[in-house]
């Protein structure tokens, strides 16, 4: 069982910006830790490319649109207006929390992998889409291609089109440097790739790979945990399940040992 105070007095790196930081920190501060919040990656929509509007307005010719992550579900439909839905074809999802925005909006996910990684996502889906169906992937400019290389393979015609572009937001690499440089953070938590890259970017720029030494470094997926690797950094904490909540229970889990 877990000790109600297990990261007690411990400052936690939040790596999220301020519209989705609310529930991580508030995860830590239940156990006790001082939650940090510097975004270290942040999105915007890029401008309504043609491609795009021919998608939107077409939609009903696809079989099924693929949601990698809340942010993607949030930047689609802050370009596609249309609140009848009777059209809108089949929904595959990765990620809970993908799945709950969408359930706000009124729309449920007819796939959803057994596991929150994109090649389980791509395994499990592929039996159930047959060749010449027709497939969107609205994604970010950063996100692989190995989704839609994988359907292409098998027959499916993909439209992957990139909707909203990823960045490292320039107040967080001065407070990210100056705390890393005073020694202030003592666990830090990743939650993709892009974080750890823009996290590394810092402590590259600013020499400060001595000051990491001391931390206790925690990430969600497999993929998070193999670009720490490639930087030759430690992980200490890598959950089976990919949630922020398991990521924190496990943190408190090593602490104790």
């Amino acid at each position: 069982m877990l000790k109600p105070l297990g990261l007690k007095d411990k400052k936690v790196l939040v790596p999220r910006g301020a519209g989705q930081a609310k529930s991580f920190s508030q995860l830590v501060e239940k156990y006790g830790g001082i939650s940090i919040e510097i975004p270290l990656i942040a999105f915007r929509p890029i401008e309504l490319t043609a491609q795009l509007q021919h998608a939107m307005n077409k939609i009903d010719t696809y079989d099924w649109i693929v949601f990698t992550s809340n942010v993607t579900v949030e930047t689609f439909f802050s370009f596609y207006k249309n609140k009848n839905h009777n059209s809108f074809p089949k929904i595959a999802v990765i990620g809970k929390k993908t799945e709950e925005v969408l359930l706000e909006r009124g729309l449920k996910a007819e796939f959803v992998p057994s596991a929150y990684v994109t090649e389980v996502f791509t395994d499990e889906f592929l039996p159930i889409v047959p060749s010449g169906s027709k497939v969107l992937i609205p994604k970010g400019n950063l996100a692989r291609e190995y989704i839609s290389t994988s359907l292409s393979n098998r027959g499916v015609l993909v439209d992957e089109i990139v909707i909203y572009e990823t960045y490292m937001p320039e107040d967080s690499t001065n407070k990210l440097a100056k705390m890393l440089s005073n020694d202030e953070l003592d666990i830090l938590m990743f939650t993709s790739p892009s974080t750890v890259n823009h996290f590394m970017s810092v402590v590259k720029k600013y020499k400060l790979e001595k000051h990491i030494e001391r931390c206790v470094i925690s990430c969600i997926g497999p993929v998070t945990e193999k670009r720490l690797l490639a930087y030759g950094l430690p992980v200490h904490v890598s959950p089976e399940e990919y949630t922020v909540n398991d990521m924190i229970k496990s943190t408190i889990q090593f602490l104790e040992k």
